[in-house]
């Protein structure tokens, strides 16, 4: 009996190392996983606090709640059945689903450069404050929050699932579930931190300790600097990452001419820095990934404003 017992609480032991390192297993996937969806994680976190902006600080936090679930949902109900269907079933189109992100990517950030260039499609400022428009703009304002996200949500899932497109099914979906928790719970924590900044900043100016008030200013002081540089990163992260996924699509699918002119680069700068040679070899990669991402997004932009903008100027005179 004794004997039973103990070879019992062994099997239970040799279960539990087992379900153990499944779990390490799983966690350090989709460690991985959401450090390869890092640039869009950037320019998600860099896009939402504008659709906050304008609006009382009562409202702030319930409008970052509401989109955060909205995102949650987006990423559980519909993009994680979809794509776990399309790994299980026809996994030859993840690469293809992955670059036509990564040209999306691309096109966005390259647009984002010539708005700043040309001054093109900036938003007309209006008299009226958000606040002051009511419940429907604010739905509204959500409503396009939560398509938007839709879009970076569907991109970061699908390079999460690439990272981890050979695991069992089931390992597939619970590493998915885990990157969507806190990919959302790290993107809206951030935006919420950094929508709330000049509230909590003007919250330590009016404190009686010195030190609380010269936090409290330098906060308030910081917040359009933390804006315009999120600005700017993420429009840098997205020609990155959109680069990137490109340089390696293609070469997934054939063309390797791209992605091995960046690997003879790397090999010729790097080549005899020592400690330096893993940094710089990054460096010129992501350098690249940028200039493909930048060159395709401003064809791509071109397509879509410039020579239409041109053919109805034509007509006009």
């Amino acid at each position: 009996m004794a004997g039973g017992l103990a070879a019992l609480l062994d099997d239970i032991a040799a279960l539990a190392r087992i379900a153990a390192a499944s779990v390490d297993d799983i966690g350090a996937a989709a460690g991985r996983a959401s450090a390869k969806a890092a640039g869009v994680v950037i320019d998600d976190t860099a896009v939402t606090p504008r659709y906050v902006h304008g609006f009382t600080a009562n409202r702030e936090l319930p409008m970052i709640r509401k989109i955060a679930t909205g995102s949650l949902r987006n990423k559980l109900l519909f993009i994680l059945p979809a794509i776990l269907l399309l790994s299980q079933f026809l996994p030859w189109l993840l690469t293809p689903i992955l670059m036509v992100g990564g040209l999306y990517l691309s096109y966005e950030g390259a647009e984002k450069l010539y708005e700043y260039v040309t001054g093109h499609h900036k938003e007309k400022k209006t008299a009226t404050p958000a606040a002051a428009k009511g419940a429907d703009h604010e739905k509204t304002m959500v409503s396009g929050a939560i398509r938007t996200d839709f879009i970076l949500s569907a991109e970061i899932m699908v390079i999460a699932l690439n990272e981890v497109a050979d695991e069992p099914l089931l390992n597939r979906a619970i590493i998915l579930v885990v990157v969507a928790l806190g990919i959302t719970a790290l993107v809206y924590g951030v935006v919420a931190l950094i929508v709330k900044m000049d509230d909590i900043g003007l919250s330590l100016a009016k404190r009686d300790s010195a030190s609380s008030q010269k936090v409290g200013r330098l906060l308030v002081k910081a917040m359009p600097k933390v804006l315009a540089v999120l600005s700017v990163v993420g429009v840098v992260a997205m020609l990155w990452v959109g680069g990137h996924i490109l340089l390696v699509g293609v070469d997934d699918l054939g063309w390797h001419a791209p992605y091995d002119l960046v690997h003879h680069l790397e090999e010729a700068v790097a080549g005899g820095l020592g400690a330096l040679s893993g940094f710089v070899t990054w460096l010129i990669n992501t350098l690249s990934s940028a200039v493909v991402g930048l060159v395709v997004g401003a064809v791509v932009v071109a397509v879509m404003h410039v020579v239409p903008r041109r053919k109805k100027d034509a007509a006009a005179h």
